[in-house]
């Protein structure tokens, strides 16, 4: 849940931005699986007190509010929506018969995330499903380049587009499976990841040291063009690092389209049988089975904070809830800095670092109700569970650069997911459903397309960007409009308004570049999940690490929040880190009533 009407012109919130019962002991047993039912709105919770609030029921804030539970703190998730999930949601809104997931679908980073891992979701009813294959990218002369969770068949695939190209792609399978594990470890803890980054330095050196780095921090195009003949293997790690909002061009796009593609080899990009929503019901249910609680249909209106501490929420209904230990916040970072916490409790030097926070791109999506599979020219594209389409690396750029310059793309770059074909339960037999979407500017310029769109999203516009959209699958599945049964458009304003941490339909809680990563996440000095108010923890994707469904950004700000109430070596380093933290995002000054 996040806030309204907090999130400014340079902000927005992650795909996003209740309190509850008695709490039983963290053993409480599972529930079997098999008598998991959907849970569709948890039961409402009394008002009282609670150890921890949890601000926002979207898988960072589950996965927090679970990790709290287990340590036997009394967890309490107040969220906006009628139901929970944030991001991570389900519907059978665009035909009774088709399941469509509102936000996010595949899921490569839950599977490889520790934090999720570690909760046994299993138990709690959560099934995962897989495609025959995890992403294709249908070209223009029929080739069609395929990642299959075999590396030799995804090998085999390549060398269809370039002599020697699959012999390249394993090259860098080899490269992760000797770095992928502490890679990801290192990723999924708080920055800086010590321990981590230790042995990764050492295998980095191994494994080439100052000339992998190179390669890593390399731009897509540049890596694509140094180690692959053909466009086969160039496309499916730029199309990967598309799914952040960089360019071909940008540094570190390698590293990051790398990331996504090895994570499906290794793991596959699987979805939760039965919808997006499955995973989120799994979260609930645990937290339940631990005596924690979310309650929907309750708006957090700001932070109570007292002599720099946060001591509860005060909700849109005038109702106060006390959070004896701690408050955590899975809301963007500009919904919390001036919005839910109040200028005067902050730093100075923190107001103008929000003021520069920059947002990823603005999304425009289409499900489908389809009465058969998409009829593919390049049949190799029916067996993925995803499909990018994008003819090649220039007219990625081109999507870029038009984005960037705030042009509405006349031929958008756009994500496909046949969401049938990884879970045959999804649909009737025989049909599909699938969606597609795109990314669109923020603050609109001019249209590309020649047709007068210009960020006002209503009905008309809609059904144009809709048109460019569907024209672009037409162009790789002729025929493929006339097996649209039924489709629902969502804007950027309506994915706001499903899930207000999506801030015009931005998905990762900020931008993925480099100068808002790391220690940069989500203002310089950032980086951990502590704050300038004592008590109170960043828990979204405005978060180190970024954004995703992998509940990293929760679970970092649970632990720092059980940290914070250790022992007496966690007691005595805890403060210090915070105060470092503290200094790094503006030192303990605050703004006087009224701005700096």
């Amino acid at each position: 849940m996040t806030p309204r009407g907090t999130a400014g012109p340079g902000g927005r919130d992650e795909p996003h931005p209740g309190p509850g019962t008695a709490a039983t002991p963290a053993t409480a047993p599972a529930p079997p699986a098999e008598a998991a039912g959907p849970v569709a709105a948890p039961r409402p919770a009394a008002a009282g007190d609670a150890d921890a609030v949890v601000i926002g029921a979207g898988p960072n804030g589950l996965v927090a509010a679970n990790i709290l539970a287990d340590a036997g703190w009394k967890v309490l998730v107040l969220e906006t929506q009628p139901v929970p999930g944030g991001g991570v949601r389900s519907d059978r809104g665009v035909h009774p018969d088709y399941v469509s997931d509102l936000f996010s679908s595949f899921h490569p980073l839950a599977v490889a995330s520790p934090a999720i891992a570690a909760l046994g979701l299993e138990r709690y009813g959560l099934r995962w499903s897989h495609a025959p294959a995890v992403l294709a990218h249908p070209l223009p002369d029929g080739r069609c380049p395929v990642l299959h969770r075999d590396a030799e068949r995804t090998a085999e695939s390549l060398e269809e587009s370039g002599t020697g190209d699959g012999e390249a792609y394993l090259r860098l399978v080899g490269l992760w499976d000797r770095l992928g594990p502490e890679l990801l470890q290192g990723l999924f803890t708080p920055f800086p990841p010590v321990r981590s980054a230790a042995v990764l330095a050492a295998r980095l050196r191994a494994a080439g040291g100052l000339r992998l780095m190179r390669t890593l921090l390399l731009p897509v195009r540049r890596l694509g063009e140094e180690e692959f003949t053909g466009s086969g293997g160039r496309m499916l790690l730029a199309g990967c690092a598309l799914h952040a909002d960089f360019q071909p061009e940008s540094p570190g796009s390698t590293a990051f389209g790398w990331l996504l593609a090895m994570i499906g080899q290794r793991h596959g990009w699987p979805v939760p049988e039965g919808g997006a929503q499955a995973l989120t019901d799994a979260l609930v249910r645990r937290l339940e089975a631990r005596g924690g609680a979310v309650r929907c249909g309750t708006e957090v209106r700001r932070v109570v904070v007292r002599e720099g501490r946060a001591l509860g929420v005060l909700t849109a209904d005038g109702e106060p809830v006390r959070a004896r230990r701690a408050v955590l916040a899975d809301v963007p970072a500009p919904a919390l800095y001036g919005g839910l916490v109040g200028w005067e409790h902050l730093p100075a030097r923190l107001r103008d670092d929000i003021r520069r926070f920059q947002w990823d791109p603005a999304t425009f999506k289409v499900d489908w109700a389809l009465s058969g599979p998409i009829p593919w020219a390049s049949p190799a594209a029916a067996g993925a569970g995803t499909v990018h389409l994008a003819e090649d690396m220039d007219h990625l750029t081109r999507h870029a650069a038009q984005l960037a310059t705030g042009h509405i793309p006349d031929r958008p770059f756009s994500l496909l997911g046949q969401m049938t074909t990884a879970d045959p339960g999804r649909s009737p037999a025989g049909t599909e459903s699938a969606w597609a979407y795109t990314h669109v500017p923020h603050q609109v310029r001019g249209d590309a397309g020649g047709e007068g769109l210009d960020g006002h999203w209503g009905p008309t516009a809609a059904e144009t960007m809709a048109r460019r959209v569907e024209a672009e699958v037409e162009r790789r599945a002729p025929g493929f409009r006339d097996r649209i049964t039924a489709r629902r458009i969502l804007t950027p304003p309506d994915l706001e308004r499903r899930d207000q941490s999506l801030w015009q339909g931005a998905l990762n809680g900020g931008t993925a570049g480099i100068h808002q990563q790391l220690f940069f996440r989500p203002v310089p000095g950032g980086g951990r999940p502590e704050t300038p108010v004592r008590g109170l923890y960043l828990a979204s994707a405005s978060a180190h690490p970024g954004g995703g469904v992998h509940g990293a950004c929760g679970a970092n700000a649970a632990r720092a929040a059980l940290r914070g109430r250790g022992g007496p070596v966690r007691r005595t380093l805890t403060p210090g880190l915070s105060a470092l933290q503290r200094s790094l995002m503006g030192g303990a000054g605050r703004v006087r009533p009224g701005g700096p």
